[in-house]
Protein backbone atom coordinates (compact mmCIF):
# COMPACT_ATOMS: atom_id res chain seq x y z
CA UNK A 1 0.00 0.00 0.00
CA UNK A 2 2.82 2.42 0.90
CA UNK A 3 4.69 1.57 -2.30
CA UNK A 4 1.58 2.23 -4.40
CA UNK A 5 0.93 5.53 -2.60
CA UNK A 6 4.52 6.64 -3.13
CA UNK A 7 4.26 5.58 -6.77
CA UNK A 8 1.27 7.89 -7.26
CA UNK A 9 3.05 10.67 -5.35
CA UNK A 10 6.07 10.11 -7.58
CA UNK A 11 4.02 10.73 -10.73
CA UNK A 12 2.59 13.90 -9.16
CA UNK A 13 6.04 15.26 -8.36
CA UNK A 14 7.25 14.29 -11.83
CA UNK A 15 4.39 16.26 -13.41
CA UNK A 16 5.05 19.35 -11.25
CA UNK A 17 8.78 19.10 -11.96
CA UNK A 18 8.14 18.94 -15.71
CA UNK A 19 5.79 21.93 -15.75
CA UNK A 20 7.95 24.14 -13.53
CA UNK A 21 11.19 23.43 -15.41
CA UNK A 22 9.39 23.93 -18.75
CA UNK A 23 8.37 27.38 -17.53
CA UNK A 24 12.02 28.16 -16.72
CA UNK A 25 13.33 26.89 -20.06
CA UNK A 26 10.66 28.74 -22.05
CA UNK A 27 11.81 32.03 -20.54
CA UNK A 28 8.47 32.85 -18.93
CA UNK A 29 8.92 35.72 -16.49
CA UNK A 30 8.34 34.56 -12.92
CA UNK A 31 6.01 37.33 -11.82
CA UNK A 32 3.54 36.77 -9.01
CA UNK A 33 0.75 36.26 -11.53
CA UNK A 34 2.74 33.77 -13.59
CA UNK A 35 3.73 31.83 -10.47
CA UNK A 36 0.06 31.52 -9.54
CA UNK A 37 -0.83 30.42 -13.08
CA UNK A 38 1.98 27.85 -13.02
CA UNK A 39 0.73 26.48 -9.70
CA UNK A 40 -2.81 26.34 -11.09
CA UNK A 41 -1.54 24.48 -14.17
CA UNK A 42 0.14 21.90 -11.93
CA UNK A 43 -3.14 21.32 -10.09
CA UNK A 44 -5.26 21.15 -13.27
CA UNK A 45 -2.92 18.75 -15.06
CA UNK A 46 -2.61 16.65 -11.91
CA UNK A 47 -6.41 16.32 -11.80
CA UNK A 48 -6.49 15.42 -15.51
CA UNK A 49 -3.74 12.85 -14.98
CA UNK A 50 -5.49 11.35 -11.93
CA UNK A 51 -8.83 11.14 -13.76
CA UNK A 52 -7.14 9.43 -16.69
CA UNK A 53 -5.52 6.90 -14.34
CA UNK A 54 -8.86 6.26 -12.67
CA UNK A 55 -10.89 5.72 -15.83
CA UNK A 56 -8.32 4.51 -18.37
CA UNK A 57 -5.58 2.91 -16.31
CA UNK A 58 -1.87 3.69 -15.95
CA UNK A 59 -0.74 2.04 -19.19
CA UNK A 60 -3.17 3.89 -21.46
CA UNK A 61 -2.57 7.17 -19.59
CA UNK A 62 1.16 6.87 -20.28
CA UNK A 63 0.43 6.37 -23.98
CA UNK A 64 -1.94 9.37 -24.05
CA UNK A 65 0.48 11.63 -22.15
CA UNK A 66 1.54 13.61 -25.25
CA UNK A 67 -2.12 14.49 -25.93
CA UNK A 68 -3.31 15.18 -22.39
CA UNK A 69 -0.19 16.88 -20.97
CA UNK A 70 2.56 17.81 -23.43
CA UNK A 71 0.57 19.26 -26.34
CA UNK A 72 -1.78 21.32 -24.08
CA UNK A 73 1.25 22.64 -22.17
CA UNK A 74 2.95 23.76 -25.40
CA UNK A 75 -0.30 25.43 -26.50
CA UNK A 76 -0.67 27.29 -23.20
CA UNK A 77 2.93 28.53 -23.35
CA UNK A 78 2.36 29.84 -26.87
CA UNK A 79 -1.14 31.31 -26.59
CA UNK A 80 -1.31 32.46 -22.97
CA UNK A 81 2.32 33.26 -22.14
CA UNK A 82 2.99 34.50 -25.73
CA UNK A 83 6.13 32.42 -26.20
CA UNK A 84 7.13 31.30 -29.73
CA UNK A 85 5.81 27.86 -30.72
CA UNK A 86 9.30 26.53 -31.40
CA UNK A 87 10.67 27.65 -28.03
CA UNK A 88 7.60 26.27 -26.24
CA UNK A 89 7.99 22.90 -27.98
CA UNK A 90 11.74 22.63 -27.38
CA UNK A 91 11.24 23.58 -23.71
CA UNK A 92 8.75 20.76 -23.12
CA UNK A 93 10.86 18.22 -25.05
CA UNK A 94 14.01 19.26 -23.16
CA UNK A 95 12.30 18.79 -19.81
CA UNK A 96 11.15 15.32 -20.86
CA UNK A 97 14.84 14.53 -21.36
CA UNK A 98 15.70 16.10 -17.99
CA UNK A 99 13.20 13.81 -16.25
CA UNK A 100 15.36 10.83 -17.14
CA UNK A 101 18.16 11.78 -14.73
CA UNK A 102 16.03 11.54 -11.53
CA UNK A 103 14.48 8.36 -12.95
CA UNK A 104 17.95 6.85 -13.39
CA UNK A 105 18.87 7.78 -9.81
CA UNK A 106 15.72 6.04 -8.60
CA UNK A 107 16.42 2.92 -10.66
CA UNK A 108 20.03 2.81 -9.44
CA UNK A 109 19.18 3.15 -5.74
CA UNK A 110 16.28 0.73 -6.10
CA UNK A 111 18.52 -1.84 -7.79
CA UNK A 112 21.24 -1.49 -5.15
CA UNK A 113 18.83 -1.76 -2.22
CA UNK A 114 16.50 -4.16 -4.00
CA UNK A 115 13.42 -2.17 -3.04
CA UNK A 116 10.72 -0.36 -5.05
CA UNK A 117 10.17 1.85 -2.01
CA UNK A 118 13.79 3.04 -2.17
CA UNK A 119 13.33 3.64 -5.91
CA UNK A 120 10.36 5.97 -5.32
CA UNK A 121 11.90 7.82 -2.36
CA UNK A 122 15.24 8.43 -4.09
CA UNK A 123 13.43 9.55 -7.25
CA UNK A 124 11.38 12.14 -5.33
CA UNK A 125 14.52 13.38 -3.55
CA UNK A 126 16.39 13.61 -6.85
CA UNK A 127 13.52 15.65 -8.33
CA UNK A 128 14.14 18.46 -5.81
CA UNK A 129 17.92 18.38 -6.28
CA UNK A 130 17.68 18.46 -10.06
CA UNK A 131 15.12 21.27 -10.00
CA UNK A 132 17.48 23.39 -7.88
CA UNK A 133 20.41 22.56 -10.17
CA UNK A 134 18.50 23.33 -13.39
CA UNK A 135 17.04 26.57 -12.05
CA UNK A 136 20.33 27.89 -10.70
CA UNK A 137 22.82 26.77 -13.34
CA UNK A 138 21.08 25.65 -16.54
CA UNK A 139 17.79 27.49 -17.19
CA UNK A 140 19.29 30.90 -18.02
CA UNK A 141 21.72 29.37 -20.53
CA UNK A 142 18.94 27.37 -22.20
CA UNK A 143 16.78 30.52 -22.48
CA UNK A 144 19.56 32.54 -24.10
CA UNK A 145 20.54 29.77 -26.52
CA UNK A 146 16.96 29.32 -27.73
CA UNK A 147 16.64 33.07 -28.29
CA UNK A 148 19.81 33.30 -30.43
CA UNK A 149 18.30 32.03 -33.68
CA UNK A 150 15.85 29.52 -35.10
CA UNK A 151 18.75 27.29 -36.20
CA UNK A 152 20.21 27.24 -32.68
CA UNK A 153 16.81 26.46 -31.19
CA UNK A 154 16.27 23.58 -33.65
CA UNK A 155 19.71 22.17 -32.93
CA UNK A 156 19.10 22.47 -29.18
CA UNK A 157 15.84 20.55 -29.53
CA UNK A 158 17.33 17.82 -31.74
CA UNK A 159 18.46 15.36 -29.07
CA UNK A 160 15.36 15.88 -26.85
CA UNK A 161 13.10 15.29 -29.88
CA UNK A 162 14.89 12.11 -30.95
CA UNK A 163 14.89 10.82 -27.38
CA UNK A 164 11.19 11.64 -27.01
CA UNK A 165 10.31 9.72 -30.19
CA UNK A 166 12.68 6.91 -29.26
CA UNK A 167 11.28 6.51 -25.74
CA UNK A 168 7.65 6.48 -26.84
CA UNK A 169 8.36 4.15 -29.77
CA UNK A 170 10.54 1.59 -28.00
CA UNK A 171 9.37 1.75 -24.38
CA UNK A 172 5.89 3.23 -23.95
CA UNK A 173 4.09 2.11 -27.12
CA UNK A 174 6.14 -1.10 -27.47
CA UNK A 175 8.78 -2.98 -25.49
CA UNK A 176 11.30 -3.18 -28.33
CA UNK A 177 14.11 -1.71 -26.22
CA UNK A 178 13.72 -4.18 -23.36
CA UNK A 179 13.58 -7.09 -25.79
CA UNK A 180 17.15 -6.16 -26.74
CA UNK A 181 16.46 -5.36 -30.39
CA UNK A 182 19.78 -4.22 -31.84
CA UNK A 183 18.54 -1.20 -33.77
CA UNK A 184 16.72 0.08 -30.69
CA UNK A 185 19.72 -0.43 -28.42
CA UNK A 186 22.06 1.36 -30.84
CA UNK A 187 19.69 4.19 -31.80
CA UNK A 188 20.35 6.67 -28.98
CA UNK A 189 24.14 6.17 -28.84
CA UNK A 190 24.25 6.73 -32.61
CA UNK A 191 22.04 9.81 -32.34
CA UNK A 192 24.15 11.28 -29.55
CA UNK A 193 27.33 10.61 -31.55
CA UNK A 194 25.95 12.36 -34.63
CA UNK A 195 24.82 15.38 -32.64
CA UNK A 196 28.17 15.46 -30.85
CA UNK A 197 30.07 15.83 -34.11
CA UNK A 198 27.53 18.30 -35.49
CA UNK A 199 27.98 20.29 -32.28
CA UNK A 200 31.77 20.28 -32.75
CA UNK A 201 31.41 21.58 -36.32
CA UNK A 202 28.94 24.31 -35.35
CA UNK A 203 30.91 25.25 -32.24
CA UNK A 204 34.12 25.58 -34.26
CA UNK A 205 32.35 27.73 -36.86
CA UNK A 206 30.92 29.92 -34.09
CA UNK A 207 34.29 30.34 -32.37
CA UNK A 208 35.85 31.33 -35.71
CA UNK A 209 33.05 33.83 -36.25
CA UNK A 210 33.49 35.29 -32.77
CA UNK A 211 37.27 35.52 -33.26
CA UNK A 212 36.75 37.38 -36.54
CA UNK A 213 34.26 39.73 -34.92
CA UNK A 214 36.68 40.36 -32.04
CA UNK A 215 39.53 41.11 -34.47
CA UNK A 216 37.34 43.54 -36.36
CA UNK A 217 36.20 45.15 -33.10
CA UNK A 218 39.82 45.55 -31.99
CA UNK A 219 40.72 47.06 -35.36
CA UNK A 220 37.78 49.48 -35.21
CA UNK A 221 38.76 50.50 -31.67
CA UNK A 222 42.30 51.10 -32.90
CA UNK A 223 40.99 53.27 -35.73
CA UNK A 224 38.84 55.19 -33.27
CA UNK A 225 41.84 55.83 -31.03
CA UNK A 226 43.82 56.95 -34.08
CA UNK A 227 40.98 59.32 -34.99
CA UNK A 228 41.04 60.72 -31.45
CA UNK A 229 44.81 61.20 -31.65
CA UNK A 230 44.58 62.84 -35.06
CA UNK A 231 41.82 65.14 -33.91
CA UNK A 232 43.85 66.12 -30.85
CA UNK A 233 46.73 66.98 -33.20
CA UNK A 234 44.40 69.07 -35.35
CA UNK A 235 43.17 70.94 -32.29
CA UNK A 236 46.75 71.59 -31.26
CA UNK A 237 47.44 72.92 -34.75
CA UNK A 238 44.52 75.31 -34.34
CA UNK A 239 45.91 76.51 -31.00
CA UNK A 240 49.35 76.96 -32.54
CA UNK A 241 47.84 79.09 -35.28
CA UNK A 242 46.09 81.23 -32.68
CA UNK A 243 49.36 81.60 -30.77
CA UNK A 244 51.20 82.49 -33.98
CA UNK A 245 48.66 85.19 -34.77
CA UNK A 246 48.95 86.47 -31.21
CA UNK A 247 52.73 86.78 -31.65
CA UNK A 248 52.45 88.80 -34.86
CA UNK A 249 53.43 92.00 -33.04
CA UNK A 250 56.82 90.43 -32.30
CA UNK A 251 57.26 89.61 -35.99
CA UNK A 252 56.29 93.17 -36.92
CA UNK A 253 58.84 94.54 -34.46
CA UNK A 254 61.56 92.36 -35.98
CA UNK A 255 60.55 93.34 -39.53
CA UNK A 256 60.55 97.00 -38.55
CA UNK A 257 64.12 96.61 -37.26
CA UNK A 258 65.21 94.95 -40.51
CA UNK A 259 63.51 97.66 -42.58
CA UNK A 260 65.22 100.44 -40.63
CA UNK A 261 68.56 98.87 -41.54
CA UNK A 262 67.56 98.39 -45.17
CA UNK A 263 67.86 94.57 -45.11
CA UNK A 264 65.27 93.99 -47.85
CA UNK A 265 66.40 90.47 -48.79
CA UNK A 266 66.30 89.36 -45.16
CA UNK A 267 62.77 90.76 -44.88
CA UNK A 268 61.70 88.80 -47.97
CA UNK A 269 63.20 85.57 -46.64
CA UNK A 270 61.67 86.11 -43.21
CA UNK A 271 58.23 86.78 -44.73
CA UNK A 272 58.55 83.64 -46.85
CA UNK A 273 59.31 81.51 -43.80
CA UNK A 274 56.51 83.06 -41.75
CA UNK A 275 54.05 82.60 -44.62
CA UNK A 276 55.06 78.95 -44.97
CA UNK A 277 54.69 78.37 -41.23
CA UNK A 278 51.30 80.09 -41.19
CA UNK A 279 50.05 78.05 -44.13
CA UNK A 280 51.15 74.84 -42.44
CA UNK A 281 49.24 75.46 -39.22
CA UNK A 282 46.28 77.56 -40.33
CA UNK A 283 43.14 75.53 -41.19
CA UNK A 284 41.39 76.43 -44.43
CA UNK A 285 37.84 77.61 -43.90
CA UNK A 286 35.50 75.43 -45.96
CA UNK A 287 32.30 75.90 -43.93
CA UNK A 288 30.93 77.14 -40.60
CA UNK A 289 31.89 73.96 -38.73
CA UNK A 290 35.36 74.30 -37.22
CA UNK A 291 35.81 70.56 -36.64
CA UNK A 292 35.11 69.83 -40.30
CA UNK A 293 37.45 72.64 -41.33
CA UNK A 294 40.29 71.11 -39.31
CA UNK A 295 39.75 67.63 -40.80
CA UNK A 296 39.38 68.84 -44.37
CA UNK A 297 42.42 71.11 -44.07
CA UNK A 298 44.56 68.19 -42.95
CA UNK A 299 43.46 65.94 -45.81
CA UNK A 300 43.63 68.75 -48.37
CA UNK A 301 47.32 69.00 -47.49
CA UNK A 302 47.78 65.21 -47.73
CA UNK A 303 46.05 65.12 -51.12
CA UNK A 304 48.19 67.97 -52.43
CA UNK A 305 51.37 66.24 -51.26
CA UNK A 306 50.26 63.06 -53.10
CA UNK A 307 49.55 64.91 -56.33
CA UNK A 308 45.78 64.45 -56.01
CA UNK A 309 43.19 67.10 -56.85
CA UNK A 310 40.72 67.32 -53.98
CA UNK A 311 37.59 69.32 -54.78
CA UNK A 312 35.56 70.23 -51.70
CA UNK A 313 32.06 71.68 -51.58
CA UNK A 314 31.08 72.00 -47.91
CA UNK A 315 28.00 73.80 -46.63
CA UNK A 316 27.58 72.87 -42.99
CA UNK A 317 26.36 74.68 -39.86
CA UNK A 318 28.61 75.20 -36.86
CA UNK A 319 27.05 72.28 -34.95
CA UNK A 320 26.15 68.74 -36.01
CA UNK A 321 24.59 65.72 -34.27
CA UNK A 322 28.01 64.04 -34.15
CA UNK A 323 30.73 63.98 -31.54
CA UNK A 324 34.04 65.40 -32.75
CA UNK A 325 35.60 61.94 -32.55
CA UNK A 326 32.84 60.24 -34.58
CA UNK A 327 32.91 63.02 -37.18
CA UNK A 328 36.69 62.81 -37.41
CA UNK A 329 36.62 59.02 -37.79
CA UNK A 330 33.89 59.11 -40.46
CA UNK A 331 35.45 61.82 -42.64
CA UNK A 332 39.03 60.66 -42.06
CA UNK A 333 38.26 57.09 -43.14
CA UNK A 334 36.34 58.29 -46.20
CA UNK A 335 39.09 60.66 -47.32
CA UNK A 336 41.93 58.31 -46.43
CA UNK A 337 40.36 55.51 -48.51
CA UNK A 338 39.85 57.90 -51.43
CA UNK A 339 43.46 59.15 -51.26
CA UNK A 340 44.78 55.58 -50.95
CA UNK A 341 42.83 54.49 -54.06
CA UNK A 342 43.82 57.61 -56.03
CA UNK A 343 47.53 57.18 -55.29
CA UNK A 344 47.47 53.79 -57.05
CA UNK A 345 46.15 55.23 -60.32
CA UNK A 346 48.67 54.90 -63.12
CA UNK A 347 47.12 57.88 -64.93
CA UNK A 348 47.93 60.93 -62.80
CA UNK A 349 45.25 62.96 -64.61
CA UNK A 350 42.59 60.77 -63.01
CA UNK A 351 43.79 61.42 -59.47
CA UNK A 352 40.76 63.43 -58.55
CA UNK A 353 38.55 63.29 -55.46
CA UNK A 354 35.22 65.08 -55.20
CA UNK A 355 33.74 65.71 -51.76
CA UNK A 356 30.38 67.30 -51.08
CA UNK A 357 29.11 67.94 -47.56
CA UNK A 358 25.82 69.59 -46.70
CA UNK A 359 23.07 69.56 -44.10
CA UNK A 360 19.46 68.67 -44.83
CA UNK A 361 16.72 68.41 -42.20
CA UNK A 362 19.40 68.64 -39.48
CA UNK A 363 21.19 65.61 -40.93
CA UNK A 364 24.72 65.38 -42.26
CA UNK A 365 24.84 64.40 -45.94
CA UNK A 366 28.07 63.10 -47.48
CA UNK A 367 28.95 62.39 -51.10
CA UNK A 368 32.56 61.47 -51.80
CA UNK A 369 33.79 59.91 -55.03
CA UNK A 370 37.13 58.96 -56.51
CA UNK A 371 38.54 57.14 -59.52
CA UNK A 372 39.90 53.62 -59.11
CA UNK A 373 42.50 51.37 -60.74
CA UNK A 374 40.60 48.08 -60.28
CA UNK A 375 36.82 47.86 -59.97
CA UNK A 376 35.85 47.18 -56.34
CA UNK A 377 34.25 43.92 -55.23
CA UNK A 378 31.28 44.21 -52.86
CA UNK A 379 30.08 41.84 -50.15
CA UNK A 380 26.85 42.59 -48.28
CA UNK A 381 26.96 46.18 -49.51
CA UNK A 382 30.54 46.86 -48.38
CA UNK A 383 33.64 46.98 -50.60
CA UNK A 384 36.05 44.12 -49.97
CA UNK A 385 39.81 44.72 -49.89
CA UNK A 386 42.40 42.03 -50.60
CA UNK A 387 45.15 44.08 -48.97
CA UNK A 388 46.20 43.07 -45.47
CA UNK A 389 44.98 45.46 -42.79
CA UNK A 390 42.53 47.19 -45.14
CA UNK A 391 38.74 47.03 -45.30
CA UNK A 392 38.11 48.05 -41.71
CA UNK A 393 37.71 51.73 -42.58
CA UNK A 394 34.54 51.12 -44.58
CA UNK A 395 33.13 48.97 -41.76
CA UNK A 396 33.91 51.75 -39.30
CA UNK A 397 32.15 54.28 -41.56
CA UNK A 398 29.09 52.04 -41.86
CA UNK A 399 29.04 51.47 -38.09
CA UNK A 400 29.16 55.21 -37.32
CA UNK A 401 26.37 56.02 -39.80
CA UNK A 402 24.14 53.21 -38.47
CA UNK A 403 24.88 54.21 -34.86
CA UNK A 404 23.49 57.67 -35.65
CA UNK A 405 20.35 56.22 -37.23
CA UNK A 406 21.46 56.98 -40.78
CA UNK A 407 21.74 55.19 -44.10
CA UNK A 408 24.71 54.71 -46.41
CA UNK A 409 25.59 53.30 -49.81
CA UNK A 410 28.80 52.26 -51.52
CA UNK A 411 28.49 52.10 -55.30
CA UNK A 412 30.30 52.36 -58.63
CA UNK A 413 29.15 54.55 -61.52
CA UNK A 414 30.87 55.80 -64.68
CA UNK A 415 34.32 54.94 -63.38
CA UNK A 416 33.76 56.59 -59.99
CA UNK A 417 33.73 54.82 -56.64
CA UNK A 418 31.04 56.58 -54.60
CA UNK A 419 30.23 56.70 -50.89
CA UNK A 420 26.99 58.43 -49.91
CA UNK A 421 25.55 58.72 -46.43
CA UNK A 422 22.88 60.61 -44.52
CA UNK A 423 22.89 60.58 -40.72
Amino acid sequence: MIVEALGLLRFGFSLAFGIMVSVLFAGIELTRKNRLVTGLLCIIFLLIQTASWWFLGLDLTSKLYPLIIHLPLITIFSLYFKRPWLISTVSVLSVYLCCQAPRWVGFLVGAIVGSSLADHISYIGAIFLFYYFLKRYVAASIQQLMEVSTKTCLFLGGVPLFYYLFDYTTVIYTNVLYRGTKWAVQFMPSTITIFYFVFIILYYAETQKQSRIQRERDMLNTQLRQAQTEFTSLRQMQKNAATYRHDMRHHFALLQGMASKGHIEEIKEYLRIVQSDMDAITPIRFCENETVNLILSSFATKAKQSGIVLTIDATLPDSLAFSDTALCSLLSNALENAIHASKHLSDSNKRHIKLRLFSKNNKLCIDIRNRYQHEPIFHEGLPVSNESGHGFGTKSMAHIVEKHGGVYQFSVKDGWFIFQATA
